[in-house]
């Protein structure tokens, strides 16, 4: 009784409240006519909506304020001339830093009068590929081609030919492509343990793999009446997620990994789950420092929010799921883990199929449903994909298909044991050496290397004088070597240590000596505040390219000679 006779009270002193309210609007509008009331009504209401979109947008206001600050200094006519001579000036470096012709050689811009004959389209084959200088094949390349054998490459050749006119989009016409295409889907599934109602299909590369697990996790966030959708995903996630967001209409939150180890911060992507979050994402590893997120404790929260999580292995993929067998046992990363709904994984990488094949794999068929695309009203028919493409190359299938089936576990499993224990050699040797250190403890096969007492860009200048051809990081600066089966090659780890003692060595004799060369841009690049200005750069790289424009100066390659020190 007392309580209802107190809740009576409330109730009279907000409807006391509200009269008195309507009595001071009321009177302070007694004087303006219907118009005018309606008018300010629109105007504020237009005016609240503006306000809104303005400072609710995917890119922060503090971002957007910068970038037209950026703009702004650009136009004045001192300022913005300097910047845009000296623009030019990198890009016209850049241009001559790719000419790689040779004397008397130049571009083909226009098809023959007559085509060639076979003999003379394979003489000029084998005149393109004397343009090649770096020596990938002894080892000295960070990633970027993970097996060399010969016996596989002969078999990859035959095998492309056999299909090279076959196309998946024609599952009538090429069954065998199609089949094909189903068991390496299917061996893909069962490696990540995935249950009989798990997926996927084959992409061409990690990049679209990527690119499909957003679009299906976009598409199941509008489903449930998410306007603007977030991917959550720690800093050191590959960029494909941003192309993903840039591509979808999505916004990438990136969470900050921990400064010791290198793996993302859980408590910070817990604090980030929000209404919009569409997906939480893992890697197993991640590019620049090799480290594997703590996946487990993630897909707690996806449990617990009930949001997919994603995990990219598309760098590793095809050495974690063997390194157990390996002798390399590893905390659980895949379909094992409740929470975890898809994985990205390249065969193209330790898969050692030819390039230009991937698979996104997913737990339940419900998340691939969302990744297809229909158009059930085109005047040429129903038209379905799986992915992106609508053409695949029916043989690039056949060749990564022919290649799981020439390694077998067992070869698998061989290539992973040297590939890791290379990998461990060298992370325990770099540790050794004064002057740099082994960023987190990376398990796999990706050692990144960094320095507290010089610009580690230094050492990448030295090591390249040396033949080597590393990956160059930012934020922090770093480098770092992608081990593949080529480094296991007898000495080529021994090689790298001794190179990497020998040339901090002659650094820590002069550690705060400026960088020159590759390293200086590198280096500037991170410290430039418009980043409009390296993406303007970045994109004039793209042109280069492209251009069949024969340059007059011809210096080194970008990758090459630069000064030691």
């Amino acid at each position: 009784m007392d309580y209802w006779s107190a809740l009576e009270v409330y109730k009279e002193m907000v409807l006391l409240y509200l009269e008195e309210g309507r009595q001071q609007v009321n009177s302070r509008c007694a004087h303006l006519e219907p118009w005018q009331i309606i008018g300010v009504t629109v105007i504020t209401t237009v005016g609240a909506l503006w306000v809104k979109g303005f400072l609710f947008q995917q890119e922060s206001l503090t971002s957007r304020i910068k970038k037209q600050c950026f703009r702004l200094i650009r136009k004045i006519p001192f300022v913005g001339g300097a910047i845009q001579s000296q623009l030019n000036k990198a890009l016209d470096d850049m241009s001559a830093s790719l000419f790689t012709l040779k004397e008397g050689m130049s571009y083909t811009t226009e098809l023959p009068s007559k085509g060639l004959s076979q003999a003379k389209v394979m003489e000029k084959i084998k005149e393109y590929d004397t343009l090649n200088e770096v020596k990938w094949d002894k080892g000295l390349v960070s990633g970027a081609v993970y097996w060399g054998d010969e016996s596989l490459t002969n078999l990859l050749v035959k095998v492309y030919g056999d299909f090279a006119w076959s196309n998946p989009l024609h599952p009538d016409i090429f069954p065998g492509v199609r089949k094909m295409e189903a068991e390496v889907v299917r061996m893909a599934c069962t490696l990540f343990h995935g249950g009989p109602n798990s997926c996927g299909t084959v992409t061409s590369g990690g990049t679209e793999s990527i690119l499909m697990a957003c679009k299906a996790y976009r598409d199941i966030a509008y489903e449930r009446g998410v306007k603007h959708p977030e991917i959550l995903a720690p800093v050191s996630v590959h960029a494909a997620f941003d192309k993903a967001a840039h591509y979808f209409g999505m916004k990438l939150v990136h969470i900050p990994l921990d400064n010791k180890t290198m793996k993302v911060d859980v408590k910070a992507m817990r604090r980030a789950i929000s209404k919009n979050t569409a997906m939480l994402v893992c890697s197993a590893p991640q590019f620049p420092h090799g480290i594997i997120d703590p996946i487990e404790e993630v897909a707690k929260l996806a449990v617990r929010y009930n949001i997919p999580m994603h995990v990219d292995a598309c760098l590793g993929g095809f050495l974690i799921v063997f390194m157990a067998k390996a002798g390399y046992p590893l905390a659980p990363f895949d379909f094992r883990v409740k929470g975890v709904t898809s994985i990205s994984a390249d065969t193209h990488k330790y898969g050692y199929a030819p390039k230009g094949s991937s698979v996104i794999l997913y737990s339940d068929k419900k998340y691939r449903q969302y990744q297809y695309f229909v158009a059930a009203d085109w005047q040429g028919g129903i038209y379905a994909s799986p992915s992106i493409a609508g053409s695949r190359p029916g043989g690039i299938i056949a060749a990564c298909w022919a290649t799981m089936m020439y390694m077998g576990e067992n070869g698998y499993v061989d290539a992973t044991k040297k590939i890791v224990s290379t990998a461990h050699k060298i992370k325990t040797e770099i540790r050794k050496i004064k002057g740099v250190f082994v960023f987190g403890d990376p398990e796999v096969s990706v050692v990144a290397i960094g320095s507290d007492d010089f610009d580690i860009f230094r050492l990448s200048n030295a090591l390249t004088s040396k033949g080597w051809n590393l990956n160059t990081l930012q934020y922090p600066s770093s480098i770092h070597l992608c081990c593949t089966v080529l480094h296991t090659q007898p000495g080529v780890a021994d090689h790298f240590i001794r190179d990497v003692k020998e040339q901090v060595a002659i650094i820590m004799k002069n550690p705060k000596e400026k960088t020159t060369g590759m390293g200086a841009i590198y280096g500037m690049a991170q410290a430039i505040p418009d980043r409009s200005l390296v993406t303007e750069i970045s994109r004039g790289f793209l042109d280069c390219l492209y251009s069949t424009e024969v340059t007059k100066s011809n210096i080194s390659h970008m990758n090459g000679n630069g000064k030691a020190h």
